[in-house]
């Protein structure tokens, strides 16, 4: 993580209940049959790749978390339960966030508003993402 004034609560193991969050609250929309023909069960952001969901897009997306008006959020992962919650994420940026593209457990993150009003993606994949989606 950067040397930001952010504060990041650990929460381990609240990764695989947070993805099952975030598939309920972005990808709810969709039946079990959709979900397995996009392999969602393989990385969440499928759900925008296969334009499943109204979505921001690369710098769009970037501006969007931006300009999001940001209370409390929860980061995590694809592929570990490592989780954060940021109870003040007034001025969280994308430099602030616990990511790493070259990683295979960090190269895929989530950031969630905690009432599932929004959230942010960045993928491993240089050609997908970041992506955001707001529910309305």
């Amino acid at each position: 993580m950067t040397k930001s004034k952010i504060k990041f609560l650990e929460i381990p193991k609240w990764g695989g209940f947070l993805r099952g969050q975030w598939e309920i609250n972005f990808a709810g929309h969709l039946s079990q049959e959709e979900k397995d023909k996009i392999y969602l069960d393989n990385f969440l952001w499928h759900l925008c790749s296969w334009v499943k969901v109204d979505c921001y897009k690369e710098q769009d997306a970037i501006e969007m978390f931006k300009k999001q008006e940001k209370n409390k959020c929860t980061i995590f992962y694809q592929f570990t339960d490592e989780a954060y919650l940021v109870e003040n994420a007034a001025n969280l940026t994308v430099r602030d966030l616990p990511y790493d593209e070259n990683h295979m457990y960090y190269g895929d993150i989530y950031v969630m508003d905690w009432r599932g009003k929004w959230t942010f993606i960045m993928t491993h994949e240089s050609h997908c993402g970041p992506y955001f989606i707001k529910n309305d």
